[in-house]
This record gives structure tokens, C-alpha cells and sequence, in this order.
């Protein structure tokens, strides 16, 4: 029986699925939990803001986020009871994340704030999901990664944004584009950002070279 146990722990170590489906499952994931978060601020924002205010307003948004990312990404916490085992992760790793760029955003407001929110975000889900999965390894390029994929779906859904909402589309200005042009900035922003939530957690399950004992 003691026999089997390496074998056994090195087959739990084997990811059950390949790189570009944990990308896929996580952009596409989180872009539909984006789009969900953002239509309240498209839908509900201006009663949001009135009633609790603008930090009301971030905490509904971020509830969505949190509740249902576990329902849409959790097969990406591989083996048995990856529901709990991804809200356990991720709960804490968004939470950190929120703050790191809030207080980024607060300290310098738009474009350097933004860049340092991305920044400092993904560095520290980056952090927070290799400590709930009990790994280190390659920390340096899964941040460097999920900045990028982070950066690139933000400030594309930024451009975007301001693109559909600017005075050069005259008659498409109004209440219904600017839905949409939110939306659209929270479709790019999640698939950005779940790309890297699929690359850290692909990668942070995979066994680290040379660590493997046998015998």
C-alpha cells in the first residue's frame, strides 16, 4: 500500500486539463462574471451611488464578482471539492486584490493609478492564489503574465468605453450606449484578467521540476 503513494500523489499533481482550456474556462468564465458585476454599474449605479454611495456602489459590484466567480471558475481548483477549495482561494486573493487597487486608483486617479493598480492587483492574486494552493514556483512570471493579460483587458475595455461614449458618434450618444459601452468594458476587462486567473492556477497546480520523490 505505502507503495502506491507516490504514485498516487504524483498522478494528483497531473493537471486534468490542458493550459488553454483552464484559459479558456477562465477568460470566458470571468467575462460573464464581469459583464454581471459592470451591469450594476450600468443599470443600478446611479440609484447605488445616491443611496450608499460610491462605496456602495464598489462593494455590490465586488459581491458579484466573488459570488460568482466560485460558480463559473471553480473547476479550475482541480480534484474533489473544488467549489470550496476555489472560494476559499479566491475569496481572500479578491479581496486583496480590491484593495491593492483601489488604494492605487485613490493615490494617483487616472492612468498612472490605473497602471499601478494593475500592477499591484496582479502581483498580489498572484501571491494570495499560489499561498492557497501551497506554491511558489515561477511566482515572478505568473504576476508578469497575469499583468499583462490584466493590462491589456482593462485598458482595451477603457478605450472602448470612451470610444462608444465620445461626442464624435453624436446620435449614438445616450443612455443606451453608455449601457452598452459599460458592459463592453466588462467583457474585455474579464476576459483579460481571466485569462490570468486560468494561467496562475494552471500553473500553481502543476508539481514543480525536480521536487518529485520516488521510492
Amino acid at each position: 500500500m505505502q507503495a502506491d503513494a507516490p504514485a498516487d500523489a504524483a498522478e494528483g499533481t497531473k493537471p486534468s486539463t490542458g493550459i488553454c482550456q483552464d484559459l479558456l474556462r477562465g477568460s470566458l468564465g470571468f467575462a460573464g462574471v464581469s459583464v454581471a458585476a459592470f451591469a450594476v454599474w450600468a443599470c443600478a449605479g446611479k440609484w447605488l451611488h445616491a443611496h450608499v454611495g460610491e462605496a456602495g456602489l464598489y462593494v455590490a459590484c465586488a459581491m458579484v464578482f466573488i459570488v460568482f466567480s466560485g460558480l463559473a471558475l471553480h473547476p479550475l481548483a482541480r480534484g474533489p471539492g473544488s467549489l470550496i477549495r476555489f472560494y476559499r482561494i479566491f475569496l481572500p486573493a479578491f479581496g486583496c486584490y480590491a484593495v491593492a487597487w483601489s488604494a492605487a486608483w485613490l493615490a494617483f486617479g487616472f492612468g498612472l493609478g490605473e497602471w499601478l493598480g494593475c500592477l499591484a492587483g496582479s502581483v498580489v492574486l498572484a501571491v494570495m492564489i499560489g499561498r492557497g494552493l501551497g506554491q511558489f514556483h515561477s511566482m515572478f512570471k505568473v504576476s508578469l503574465v497575469m499583468f499583462a493579460l490584466h493590462s491589456a483587458g482593462y485598458f482595451l475595455g477603457e478605450k472602448l468605453f470612451y470610444w462608444l461614449v465620445s461626442s464624435t458618434h453624436g446620435g449614438m450618444r445616450g443612455t443606451p450606449i453608455a449601457t452598452l459601452a459599460k458592459l463592453g468594458w466588462g467583457m474585455l476587462y474579464g476576459l483579460g484578467l481571466g485569462a490570468g486567473l486560468g494561467y496562475a492556477f494552471f500553473t500553481f497546480q502543476i508539481e514543480p521540476k525536480g521536487t518529485h520523490k520516488t521510492g
